[in-house]
C-alpha cells in the first residue's frame, strides 16, 4: 500500500515514515500542500496522512482540492483537536481524524480500517504475519516465537504482551497504556501482573535486553546489543 504523508514537521513526518516501513507501507513525504496536491498526480497514493497546520495551506484547503479531483482516503492528521475541526474536516471529504500526539499501532489500525471501509486493499502486497529482530522471530498468525532455531513456550497473555511491545520497537510505552490495551479497558488490577509478565518474558528470551524498564514511564521493547540465544 502507498502512503502519501503530507506533514511540514519533520520530526513527527520521520517518526510517521519509519512506522510505516516497519508496517510495510510504502510511503512519501512531502512538507507542503502543494507539493502534496501534485503527489497526488505523481505518487498516486491508495491513502493520504494529512496535516492540517501546512506553511503553504490550510490542510482543509488541501483535502477539498484532492476530493475535487480524486475519492483516494484521507487521513487527517492534526494538533488540532476541537470538535468543530473534526467535523469540518469529515464533512469536506476527510475519511477519519486522529489527533497529535497519538501511537503508531492505533495510526496503522485506522489506516487499514479506512482501507477495509473504502475498498482500498492490500492483495498486492499482503501483510506479513511475521516479525524479525537479529535472532528473535515474531509470528502473529501462527501464534510461535522462535529465538534463533529453539522455540521460545510462551503463555497466551506472555505472547500478547510481546507482540504489543514489538509492535513500536525503541518506543516508551506506559504502563497504564499496557494494561489497558493488553489486559482488558476496563483493568483495575495492580501493576505486578504487568511486570511479573515482563519478568516471565525476560526469562524465557534469555536476556532482559530485549524489554528494557523506563523510569516513570513503563517498558521499551528493542533489540539487545549482543543478544544471547
Amino acid at each position: 500500500m502507498r502512503v502519501l504523508v503530507i506533514e511540514d514537521d519533520a520530526a513527527v513526518a520521520d517518526g510517521l515514515i519509519d512506522g510505516l516501513s516497519y508496517a510495510n507501507f510504502e510511503s512519501l513525504r512531502v512538507a507542503t500542500g502543494t507539493a502534496g496536491l501534485a503527489a497526488v498526480d505523481s505518487f498516486r497514493p491508495d491513502i493520504i496522512l494529512l496535516d492540517l497546520g501546512l506553511p503553504d495551506m490550510d490542510g482543509a484547503d488541501v483535502c477539498r482540492a484532492i476530493r475535487l479531483k480524486e475519492q483516494t482516503p484521507i487521513i487527517v492528521v492534526s494538533a488540532r483537536d476541537d470538535e468543530m475541526d473534526r467535523v469540518i474536516a469529515l464533512e469536506i471529504g476527510a475519511d477519519d481524524y486522529v489527533v497529535k500526539p497519538f501511537g503508531m499501532r492505533e495510526l496503522v489500525a485506522r489506516i487499514r480500517a479506512v482501507s477495509r471501509r473504502t475498498g482500498t486493499t492490500e492483495a498486492d502486497a499482503p501483510p506479513t504475519t511475521e516479525r524479525r529482530f537479529g535472532p528473535l522471530l515474531i509470528d502473529t498468525r501462527a501464534q510461535r516465537v522462535l529465538l534463533g532455531s529453539n522455540p521460545v513456550h510462551l503463555t497466551a497473555k506472555e505472547f500478547d504482551l510481546l507482540v504489543y511491545l514489538s509492535d513500536e520497537p525503541g518506543a516508551a510505552l506506559r504502563r497504564a497504556d499496557i494494561l489497558h490495551d493488553v489486559w482488558d479497558t476496563n483493568w483495575y488490577g495492580t501493576t505486578k501482573t504487568l511486570d511479573a509478565h515482563i519478568a516471565a518474558i525476560r526469562k524465557k528470551l534469555g536476556d532482559p535486553g530485549w524489554i528494557q524498564s523506563v523510569r516513570g514511564v513503563g517498558f521499551r521493547f528493542e533489540q539487545p546489543a549482543e543478544p544471547r540465544a
